[in-house]
């Protein structure tokens, strides 16, 4: 219990400093000050600095987890999109030094757990257009470029004063991202090869009519269609 407390008391300096100050406040030294704690005592919680960072873009990270996954789903994937991409940027605006602290950093093969966490939670909605038969692309493909279109446009908003911010610049990357990959609906998706093989390889895990071997070769199958009309 109160390793707990003293867990939770250190987050909170740390999230504070970093909102007042940025990534470069948070300093072992300060956070310590700020939590009434010896370094050792951070080290011991958390391991390292990098360790606490994580944990605090994860606490930062709550708030907008629960609101996106809080997002009642509709019938229509499309659109649940557009909402969860506008969650996002919002986000972002909101929390500048934390997103920063999430999405700031690029390093190869590494996400921090709140990044892994958000990207579950897009590779879901992109799942249900797929299975929908109305994704243009590859799951995967589909994921990174709604990804590297929303931090990108999210990067760029904060960057500017907030009386010169834009916000038709966010909608207009939003609709130029979906238009780039899904169709307009599910009749649409009967003309490209693409969005079939998309389609079936989504739903393959649900075919269990065919054996595991069956649906892995079928997976297979398909993610080699698709990826030849890219």
């Amino acid at each position: 219990m109160e390793r707990d407390l003293t867990r939770e008391r250190i987050i909170k300096a740390a999230s504070d400093l970093l909102a007042e100050g940025g990534r470069e406040a948070v300093s072992t030294r300060a956070v310590c000050a700020a939590a009434g704690v010896q370094s050792p005592t951070l080290y011991r919680i958390f391991g390292d600095k990098n360790g606490l960072l994580d944990e605090v873009a994860s606490h930062g990270f709550e708030s907008y987890l629960a609101d996106k996954t809080a997002l009642a789903q509709t019938d229509d994937p499309v659109e649940d999109l557009r909402r969860g991409w506008d969650l996002h940027v919002g986000f972002g605006l909101a929390n500048p030094a934390c997103y920063s602290l999430i999405y700031g950093e690029a390093r190869p093969g590494v996400q921090s757990p709140a990044a892994q966490r958000a990207s579950a939670v897009l590779a879901k909605k992109v799942k249900r257009i797929a299975e929908a038969g109305r994704l243009r692309v590859g799951e995967e493909r589909a994921a990174h470029l709604i990804h590297a279109a929303g931090c990108g446009m999210t990067f760029t908003l904060i960057s500017l004063p907030e009386e010169e911010r834009d916000p038709a610049l966010s909608i207009m990357a939003r609709e130029s991202i979906i238009v780039g990959v899904t169709t307009d609906g599910p009749g649409a998706a009967g003309n490209s090869p693409t969005s079939i093989a998309v389609a079936l390889r989504a739903v393959a895990p649900q075919l269990t009519m065919l054996t595991a071997a069956e649906r892995g070769m079928l997976t297979e199958w398909m993610d080699r269609a698709a990826a030849a009309d890219q």
